[in-house]
């Protein structure tokens, strides 16, 4: 959660600016009563806001303003302009909201207002009185948060397996086990947090069955919960390596909070680390422990990293940054086994290593689901509003597949920012909204000065293009098929990321 820079600059906006130096469509970053400010104009109408993303800080004014809305540049959150509310995931609270005056030709900008957290609406005829959340991760706690600023007053209960509460996961393969982020940003809400909105959050409470005719979640502990409306949000759990050695005590997974703890501890006392997988979560580790000074050794089946899902330029490109900070590459090869200080491949190469990770992939958790005879295909089977084969149960997150517009296929999609939307839409969408989901999937990974951005969805593509120079840092791949782009990379160009998530949502479903 590094800041961006808020300190005040560009122009005091209590002094007035010159309504003709804001083009209709146009930000300025600025300053009023020692705080950073936006003053945005569409159309006659002026707007001051916060000028600093609530989810990690980013700078507002380089993001895109749509409608009246402003998108944040590093990770696609959005604001409304005329309250402050944040809109869509991954920011979850709303930024500062201004009184702005027009005149003498000019624009004023005055006090802050106050922000609303909840939306009055009447109570709808058939509103449930109980719902029930399983899963205690992005799309669950998304849609608690939702329920409640929607103006839900009824019963919501959060089963969590996790013994800690709603946590930013993405944060646990990069600034948190690189060292360089405080356990203290890694939780989403304090446990007061739950309190004050009434929602009943339970840890380290597993769940065994749903019945989805009785309408009651049925407890490990022998516990019972009604629901009128039910979310499924239990997420993935990671694959593992059925090896000699994969039992070991220095082989981790990487998951949870508790994993990410265990993996810092070691990494504490650790020389030499194998890392067994070249996707997201395997070179967000890599680099992670570079960072803390390990030497590290990444093993995949792959001739280029994170080509499946980036492409060959993009997957040589992030070789290239880990082999220039120190990572050593064993590619077109998988581990025969390990023992306590070595990993053994394949091609008969031996690893030196007292530390192992093994980032594989991870598989839907479906089990809850497929006990309670929902309709399964490689993933809980959802329709456009979220909703499963029974009636009243919802599903979002990682297990979640749905129809995509844009592509007219179905879809999962493993991503925080798609799980946190889609727990915000079921919770509408439980409370009678009907609204379907149609958000642009969207994700960012980071390892060591690298970051790229990547907005829609090609699980298989027939041509990349790339736009710019990859190694300058200053580029964007499409991803096309039968030439319509399906997907697009980049890498140090932020806004046209938000350019083309725009198009997805524009273009034909």
């Amino acid at each position: 959660m590094s800041e961006h820079d808020a300190a005040p600059t560009g122009p005091d906006l209590t002094q007035g600016v010159p309504a003709s130096a804001l083009a209709d469509g146009a930000m300025l970053r600025g300053h009023a009563q020692g705080e950073a400010v936006l003053l945005a104009r569409r159309g006659d109408a002026f707007f001051a806001v916060g000028a600093t993303c609530t989810h990690y800080g980013g700078p507002l004014d380089e993001g895109l303003m749509v409608d009246d809305t402003v998108r944040c540049p590093w990770h696609h959150a959005c604001f409304s302009l005329r309250s402050g509310e944040a809109l869509r995931a991954p920011a979850l609270n709303a930024i500062a909201c201004w009184k702005v005056e027009q005149r003498d030709g000019k624009v004023w900008v005055l006090h802050p207002e106050p922000v609303s957290s909840q939306r009055p609406r009447g109570a709808a005829d058939d509103a449930p009185s109980a719902i029930a959340i399983i899963g205690g991760g992005a799309a669950g706690n998304a849609a608690a948060e939702v329920l409640r600023r929607e103006g839900y007053a009824g019963r919501i209960t959060m089963l969590s397996a996790d013994d800690a509460g709603p946590y930013d996961r993405p944060n646990l393969s990069k600034n948190y086990l690189a060292g360089t982020a405080p356990e203290d940003w890694i939780p989403l809400r304090s446990a007061d947090f739950y309190r004050e909105h009434d929602i009943d959050l339970r840890l380290s409470a597993p769940v065994m069955a749903i019945d989805t005719q009785a309408r009651q979640v049925l407890m490990a502990d022998g516990g019972r919960c009604p629901y009128d409306r039910l979310l499924l949000a239990t997420g993935a759990e990671p694959a593992r390596l059925d090896l000699p050695g994969a039992e070991l005590p220095h082989v981790h997974l990487l998951r949870s909070l508790a994993d990410s703890r265990a993996l810092v501890a070691q990494a504490q006392k650790a020389r030499r680390a194998a890392v067994i997988g070249t996707g997201f979560i395997g070179l967000e580790v890599a680099a992670s422990l570079r960072a803390r000074g390990l030497e590290v050794e990444v093993v995949g089946a792959d001739p280029v990293p994170m080509a499946k899902v980036m492409g060959p330029e993009i997957g040589a490109l992030v070789r290239r940054v880990h082999e220039a900070k120190g990572v050593r590459f064993h590619l077109g090869t998988t581990p025969s086994g390990m023992d306590r200080n070595r990993v053994m491949l394949k091609n008969g190469e031996r690893i030196e290593a007292d530390l192992v990770v093994v980032g594989i992939g991870v598989r839907p958790a479906v089990g809850l689901a497929q006990q309670a005879g929902l309709a399964i295909d490689r993933g809980v089977v959802v329709d456009e509003f979220l909703q499963t084969s029974a009636p009243g149960v919802f599903a979002a997150g990682d297990i979640a597949r749905w129809p995509d517009p844009r592509t007219g296929e179905r879809i999962r999609v493993e991503h925080w920012v798609v799980a946190e939307r889609q727990g915000q839409t079921a919770a509408r969408n439980m409370l009678g909204r009907r609204e379907p989901f149609d958000a642009v999937p969207f994700f960012w990974t980071e390892q060591h000065d690298l970051t790229i951005a990547y907005v829609g969805h090609a699980e298989r593509w027939d041509t990349t293009r790339v736009e710019g120079d990859l190694d300058a840092r200053d580029a964007q791949v499409s991803f096309l098929r039968e030439g319509r782009v399906l997907a697009v990379a980049t890498v140090g160009r932020d806004l046209e990321s938000l350019r083309a998530e725009r198009a997805f949502e524009l273009g034909p479903a």
